[in-house]
């Protein structure tokens, strides 16, 4: 144990300016760094995430590679999340990639353990330099993850000199020496503070430089370490709060398994503390990277103990969050099978039109996360709506490429016009996304403003929803079951969203002069929210429309007098 030395400093006496600033240098850099490397991946990250995740030993594989490149678990296990709350990918192989992204999270201790810290200032020379001079896109996003790098280590070196006078203060002297002899509070430290802030990589980074400073024991260290294991599943239980069972059940997989983890090394404490001490003694590891070592056994040695029961840790959480998952249908765009496209077009057209109908069930359950933030339900973000619209993004590319491969086959007349109608049917639902998304940020505006909608505005949008809604539903009904008897209805259904969006506008206009509406963002965007809604629903119709024209097309001609007559 290191020796703990009293002084006759206090709290106050500690440079917070350089403390907090540095820890928001920290945070920032982080932040900053994985944007920039999102955008230097562009949607490769996620496509990354889908392609490689068919057994669950890849997803694990997966979970460590992609914590690693955007340095936040986080970003990984929110991704994840937003698979299986579109159904997407099986709760087994989210877990993998969950368990993987706890060992990928270790790099950001093991990288402060080498005390990159002291090269900071080049990194950020080098970063702004690239980023304000590139002229193209990709060297400037790559200054951007080399600018956050070298931020997150010069945050990290400030407030790690101003934390060294901790160990002079009698009052934290005394709470050290409390955690030490109190395992338990410790624990709940970590968990809480890690939960506060939703970064572990942070609250391990502080406690390195605590510790290196002298300022706490290191038998206080792991279990504020196995605590911070426990408070990084804040991040997991928020991406699946208001998402599908199978969504909640992943976060509570990884909460059940994060506890787990931490409650057996909590009773191996004193044999872990043995060993992590056996093998600083023996290779005269520094303090820092004393701590990134200890992090990098528990979180792979968690990983290697309960990845045989994996199945078991599912079965748990089906026990205990119950309930039964709406039928969806199962497709993988792994499924496009380039082979199968040569071979076989007709069956590649079935498996593309399948993919199309699951695209269409993400995109409607995307309109309906928008009607949720639009009525301030609970749960409800734009983030989510983002998550979502993300997902029909990459379905649409993906659809897009392997109908345009299809279509240099030699297709038959029934076969081309199935491929074309598949693809006009893809981009109005993408456009429909898109749509959707432009509604979460006005809805994002108005509310971000403090304002609210009258009880009058409320009612005519949720009028519009509920026609748009229930037209988008059966014009995926239409092409996925050939109901084609609903078709008649949805162009009846366009033309009154044409006449309630006419009424809800005079409306609008009626309470603006009355000033019955005195809101200043929200009276602006309204008018926008109503067409917005609108062009939605024409799209649903375009959706029903082509699906009955690929059926028409192919029916036969009836000819009679009538037509004999009008055709000479």
């Amino acid at each position: 144990m290191i020796t703990l030395l009293s002084g006759t400093y206090t709290f106050a006496d500690l440079d917070w300016q350089s403390i907090l600033g540095g820890f928001g240098l920290f945070l920032f850099g982080i932040k900053f760094m994985g944007d920039g490397l999102k955008s230097y991946a562009g949607d490769k990250l996620r496509d990354f995430i889908d392609r490689y995740t068919t057994k669950v030993w890849m997803g694990v594989l997966v979970g460590i590679v992609a914590t690693i490149l955007v340095q936040s678990s986080s970003a990984s296990t929110a991704i994840t999340i937003g698979f299986v709350r579109a159904g997407l990918m099986r709760l087994d192989q989210a877990v993998g990639i969950i368990l993987g992204a706890n060992i990928g999270t270790t790099t950001t201790a093991f990288l402060v353990g080498l005390k990159v810290e002291r090269y900071a200032l080049y990194f950020i020379f080098i970063g702004a330099m690239m980023l304000l001079f590139s002229k193209r896109k990709k060297n400037a996003y790559l200054g951007e993850i080399v600018l956050g790098f070298g931020v997150l280590f010069f945050g990290l070196s400030i407030m790690g000199t101003a934390l060294k006078l901790l160990k002079d203060i009698d009052a934290f002297h005394d709470l050290a020496l409390l955690m030490s002899d109190s395992p338990l509070l410790a624990v709940t430290g970590g968990a809480v503070m890690t939960g506060l802030i939703q970064s572990s990589s942070a609250m391990i980074a502080i406690i390195q430089k605590i510790y290196e400073s002298g300022g706490i024991a290191f038998d206080a260290v792991l279990p504020f370490l196995f605590g911070s294991n426990i408070g990084t599943t804040v991040t997991a239980i928020l991406a699946a709060m208001g998402g599908s069972l199978a969504a909640r059940r992943a976060a509570g997989v990884h909460t059940l398994f994060n506890i787990l983890v931490s409650v057996i090394a909590m009773i191996l404490l004193v044999p872990y503390y043995n060993l992590i001490m056996f093998i600083t003694d023996r290779f005269r590891i520094e303090p820092m990277m004393q701590i990134a070592i200890s992090h990098i056994i528990f979180n792979i040695g968690g990983t290697l103990l309960f990845y045989p029961f994996i199945k078991q840790l599912v079965w748990i959480i089906r026990k205990v969050i119950r309930g039964e998952e709406q039928e969806r249908i199962e497709i993988n765009t792994n499924d496009f099978d380039l082979q199968l496209a040569k071979s076989l077009p007709s069956a590649a057209l079935e498996i593309s039109k399948r993919a199309t109908i699951k695209m269409g069930e993400i995109t409607s359950e995307c309109l309906l996360e928008t009607r949720k933030l639009f009525n301030k339900e609970q749960k409800a973000s734009v983030d989510t709506v983002s998550q979502l619209e993300d997902i029909v993004n990459n379905f649409d590319s993906k659809i897009t490429d392997y109908l345009l491969i299809i279509s240099k086959e030699g297709l038959s007349e029934k076969d081309t016009d199935a491929n074309s109608i598949n693809l006009q049917i893809v981009k109005n639902l993408e456009r429909i996304g898109d749509l959707s998304m432009n509604l979460a940020e006005f809805y994002d505006l108005v509310y971000d403003a403090k304002e609210d909608f009258s009880t009058s505005a409320l009612e005519d949008v949720n009028n519009m929803y509920e026609v748009t809604m229930h037209m988008l539903n059966r014009a995926i009904r239409i092409y996925a079951e050939d109901d084609f008897a609903l078709t008649h209805s949805i162009s009846e259904d366009e033309s009154y969203v044409d006449l309630l969006e006419q009424k809800a506008r005079q409306r609008h206009f009626e309470r603006m002069r009355s000033s019955e509406c005195t809101t200043a963002v929200g009276s602006s965007v309204f008018i926008d929210i109503l067409g917005t809604l609108e062009r939605i629903a024409d799209h649903a119709d375009n959706i029903a429309r082509s699906a009955f024209n690929v059926h028409t097309t192919h029916e036969p001609k009836i000819i009679d007098a009538e037509t004999i007559e009008s055709e000479t």
